[in-house]
């Protein structure tokens, strides 16, 4: 059975999930071998703060008969939180790095075509949340002797809703011209390289943009 189990909910999946039910929601609905977090006249309401290919099993099954609801949670403000051995907290600071939608497409890269599937919803929550990090100095070497622990809800800011390919037009910054690189879309997102190419993938294949040729900068894309 694929399903995250109430015995070993994360805060976050756990605090997510209470913000989205609402009264009459059903809750852990077990459903053709799987458990499905919310269930709402007939809606499936799935909460993913993971990884997307963890899902694929679970959509290929369901949504040929059921309308799903996909939510994905990124931090559009983050605060690193550090506790001692006993559970104290020793330090607080915000994260310098601010989530945006785009950065959904890191996991969208999965399964972009599924957005064509007209029983598909991709909801991107903007939330701000707390990263709990505990000391582990065999296993945290790369963040100075500490391991996430767990991450928790502090608030959600908004939602943005993806139901067609067209929709993640939306993504596209302002003033990217047409065609566009990857290199123009990583400026104008003010992000990596390797997320504008994920994004960019992600347009093109689900069918949002087209590829018009190439130049010495990379592959153009165009909107339709």
């Amino acid at each position: 059975m694929t399903t995250i189990g109430l015995l070993n909910e994360k805060p976050l999946h756990a605090a997510l999930k209470e913000w989205y039910r609402r009264d009459g929601d059903e809750v852990e609905v077990p459903l053709e071998g799987f458990v499905v977090d919310l269930v709402r006249d007939g809606l499936l309401i799935e909460i993913q703060t993971g990884g997307f290919a963890s899902m694929r099993r679970k959509l290929d099954r369901l949504l040929d008969s059921h309308q799903i609801r996909l939510v994905y949670p990124v931090a559009a403000e983050k605060w690193i939180v550090k506790l001692d051995e006993s559970g104290s907290e020793t330090s607080r600071r915000r994260s310098p790095k601010r989530g945006i939608p785009a950065d959904v497409c890191g996991e969208l890269v999965s399964f972009p075509s599924l957005l064509s599937h007209p029983n598909f919803t991709l909801e991107v929550t903007l939330t701000v949340e707390e990263e709990i990090r505990r000391p582990d100095a065999k296993k945290g070497w790369r963040r100075g002797g500490f391991v996430i622990e767990e991450r928790r809800l502090v608030v959600v800011r908004e939602t943005v809703e993806f139901e067609t390919p067209a929709t993640l037009l939306d993504l596209l910054p302002e003033g990217l011209p047409d065609p566009f690189t990857t290199a123009d879309l990583a400026t104008g997102l003010g992000r990596s390289r390797h997320l504008a190419q994920e994004v960019a993938y992600c347009l093109r294949v689900s069918g949002a943009v087209a590829t018009a040729g190439r130049d010495k900068r990379g592959i153009l894309y165009s909107r339709p």
